[in-house]
């Protein structure tokens, strides 16, 4: 996916390019990550989420690391709010590395290709 050390910098409008593809995956992964919190709200807790529009409250501000605006009252509630609290605080560190990636490689790529290129070669 990414180029060896060995190998000169991609150009610019190839990075560019890499890092829309990372962030439109990235988009996708919080998405999808947003739709499946939606649905078990929906789902665990249907006397208090009966509008779409609180389930994507509730699920958003667990994924943003905000918390949870309605607090769950059954037992499948809670359990599946603790448990989307842990995934959302993965989701969150997944997604950062989705978008931080190709920075980082670029930034020590350009580092390890300037030693190669200008170390003598070596018998």
């Amino acid at each position: 996916m990414y180029e060896h050390r060995s190998q000169p910098p991609i150009t610019r409008t190839a990075f560019i390019f890499r890092m829309l593809r990372h962030f439109v995956v990235a988009l996708a992964f919080v998405g999808i990550s947003l739709g499946v919190g939606m649905l078990g709200y929906l789902h665990f807790e249907p006397s208090q989420m009966t509008t779409w529009h609180d389930a994507f409250l509730n699920a958003s501000m667990l994924l943003g690391g905000m918390g949870p605006v309605h607090t769950p009252k059954t037992e499948g509630g809670k359990i599946f709010a603790g448990l989307y609290a842990l995934y959302a605080g993965l989701a969150f560190l997944v997604a950062a590395g989705l978008l931080f990636a190709p920075l980082f490689h670029r930034l020590l790529h350009r580092f390890h290709w300037e030693q190669t290129v200008s170390r003598p070669p070596s018998d």
